[in-house]
């Protein structure tokens, strides 16, 4: 036995040293990189070119704060793009007489959104304004990407491309009958007629009022993206609907060429090869020494044009809670320790005077939910204003931070609501029955031993966790009456853990004004009586070496991340929201549907 252990040990000392090796490979390398970056002669911007806005893996509020060492050695998620330092290149280049065009790059965007593509289309339409096209290019185009390629003037697809449109759904996965045959027991505890995160594990199919809500709250963001389509392409509505619905006979009548298809039905302009495409692009913006056309990337732009001059201290403070919400410290989420402690941070600072407080988050833990609240009350009792943005979502838990807000910004694409209450507690007793495994014993009182997973669950028990979940719904229905000046009554009508979209949001009382970030902004500058102002992103302080490679990453366009294959995104997605659940008292708002169109 004892030499046995010796060689684990000794293969488990290989592999960690093996591990630390690996790990400062990587580090030297990328401080000789950094060598050559600081001490290099930099680059300088060409006389005419064409600003690319090359969107590479999810666009997102803000970079996840990931060790990017870790990630290198051990894996990451999809790269992200900022979306303000999108927005941000393109606001400078409209005044840029360098910058000849704006192209949309899209080949490497993984999603978007439309909430965010609302935003970064308001930032396209006054680049246009300035009189200079936009032009859009991808090798295919998806259902994300085209709705921001279709703000482009000009759209180009490659010959061996086509462009995929199916709408928008909600199917998920049911594991009732599954569990039946493990012999494990799922007891769910909800309030809200529509609250359906739990229905897989306990039906085997989605409920009616589940599938009524669902087919509402889709029903408008498709309409919304139809007219928002049409109208940018000046197509019928007609004939986009048979592109979509009727793709099939759309394709026989091109003898299956996708891309032609795209094109006589006035989705692209034109089909190009990439050495057509080369070409052309070289006759507007002319070319460099090595004879490729004139182009500089957003990130480069940003780092090498000049900022507009901030001649205040006065800011308005920007606070990003994206994520799954959970307790303690969270580096990739919104931890109730870690994000309160932003939150005062922004209280202590003097030089901001009033604080945007941008969501997008399905929420997660109420105790999490709870805790951050009570710390942006304690922020407006300092004085400040708080206004919140709502991204692509604000639902459940965050609508319960967002709550009490001076004000409520929504797009109209965003997801909101969802204000219910969820908990579920499995037992598998009857699983270890069947293979010979009992559970027996003695305890001092009714309920002890009460929540052990092998053993059925105490009835008493069963009804203290259903009372607590009816607590924590009425507490979530009087959180939002304050904030929305509103009588519990009327929240319980439009709650029930129903989802809903901006538009309606807003005409149901849950939401003051449409707009994006920008408008948030101007908003709470102005409830602080600011006309000359700087924008603070308050945002968690990383490690000197970390915070050093991070941007060295993001300058190099991967964000702060590193790229994996597509079929791991939903289980890294699963993966994060099993690790958020640890609320205390085993309470969650939580909007499993949440996840953005």
């Amino acid at each position: 036995m004892s030499e046995r252990k010796g060689i684990f040990s000794r293969i488990g000392g290989f592999l960690e040293g093996l591990r630390r090796f690996l790990v400062n490979t990587v580090f030297l390398l990328f401080l000789v990189v950094l060598g050559f970056a600081l001490f290099a002669k930099g680059p300088s911007l060409p006389e005419r070119f064409a600003l690319e806005l090359d969107l590479r893996g999810l666009v997102v509020d803000q970079l996840s704060p990931a060790d990017p060492l870790s990630e290198l050695i051990e894996g990451g998620a999809l790269a992200e793009t900022r979306l303000q330092d999108s927005i941000d290149a393109i606001d400078r280049a409209s005044s840029d007489e360098r910058v000849q065009l704006l192209l949309l790059s899209l080949g490497e965007l993984d999603h978007i959104g439309m909430s965010k593509t609302s935003e970064l289309a308001a930032a396209i339409a006054r680049f246009k304004a300035s009189g200079k096209p936009v032009l859009a290019v991808s090798d295919a185009y998806d259902q994300d990407s085209y709705l921001l390629a279709s703000n482009a003037d000009e759209i180009y697809l490659n010959p061996m491309g086509g462009v995929v449109i199916e709408g928008f759904s909600v199917y998920r996965n049911y594991f009732k009958a599954a569990l039946d045959k493990l012999a494990i027991d799922f007891h769910v505890f909800r309030v809200g007629e529509f609250k359906s995160a739990m229905e897989p594990f306990v039906r085997e199919s989605m409920s009616e009022e589940a599938r009524d809500a669902n087919r509402a709250w889709l029903g408008d963001l498709w309409s919304d993206y139809r007219e928002l389509v049409t109208g940018n392409r000046e197509l019928s509505r007609e004939d986009f609907q048979r592109y979509v619905n009727q793709i099939d006979q759309v394709l026989t009548e091109h003898q299956g060429n996708f891309a032609e298809a795209a094109r006589a039905s006035a989705l692209v302009d034109k089909v190009v090869t990439q050495q057509q495409w080369s070409g052309m692009m070289r006759s507007r913006v002319g070319s460099d020494a090595d004879g490729n056309f004139n182009r500089v990337g957003f990130r480069e732009y940003l780092s090498l044009s000049d900022a507009p001059l901030e001649t205040t201290t006065d800011s308005v403070g920007i606070l990003v809670a994206q994520g799954v919400i959970a307790d303690g410290e969270m580096v990739d989420g919104i931890g109730g320790d870690s994000f309160s402690e932003l939150v005062r941070r922004a209280r202590d600072d003097d030089s901001i005077k009033s604080v945007v407080l941008r969501i997008d988050s399905g929420g997660g833990s109420a105790f999490a939910s709870e805790q951050i609240r009570q710390e942006l009350i304690a922020l407006k009792q300092s004085g400040k204003p708080l206004v919140v943005s709502m991204g692509s979502a604000a639902a459940s838990g965050g609508y319960w931070i967002a709550a009490n807000a001076d004000e409520i910004w929504a797009t109209p694409a965003t997801i909101t609501g969802s204000i219910g209450i969820f908990g579920a507690f499995p037992t598998i007793q009857r699983s270890l029955e069947k293979i010979g495994v009992a559970t027996d014993g003695v305890g001092t009182t009714a309920v002890a031993g009460g929540l052990r997973p092998d053993r059925p669950l105490n009835p008493v028990v069963k009804r203290a966790l259903q009372s607590g979940i009816e607590h924590g719904y009425r507490q979530f229905l009087n959180i939002v009456a304050e904030g929305r000046d509103m009588l519990p009554e009327q929240v319980d009508k439009i709650a029930q853990g129903r989802v809903w979209t901006g538009s309606d949001a807003r005409q149901l009382g849950l939401v003051d004004q449409l707009g994006g970030l920008e408008d948030a902004v101007a908003s709470a500058a102005s409830l602080a009586g600011l006309s000359d102002y700087r924008k603070v992103w308050v945002e968690p302080t990383l490690p000197p070496l970390q915070a050093l490679v991070s941007h060295f990453l993001e300058q190099s366009g991967l964000g702060s991340r590193i790229a994996l294959p597509h079929w791991w995104s939903p289980v890294g997605e699963l993966y994060r929201q099993l690790q958020a659940m640890t609320d205390p008292a085993g309470m969650y708002a939580y909007c499993v549907e949440c996840s953005a169109p």
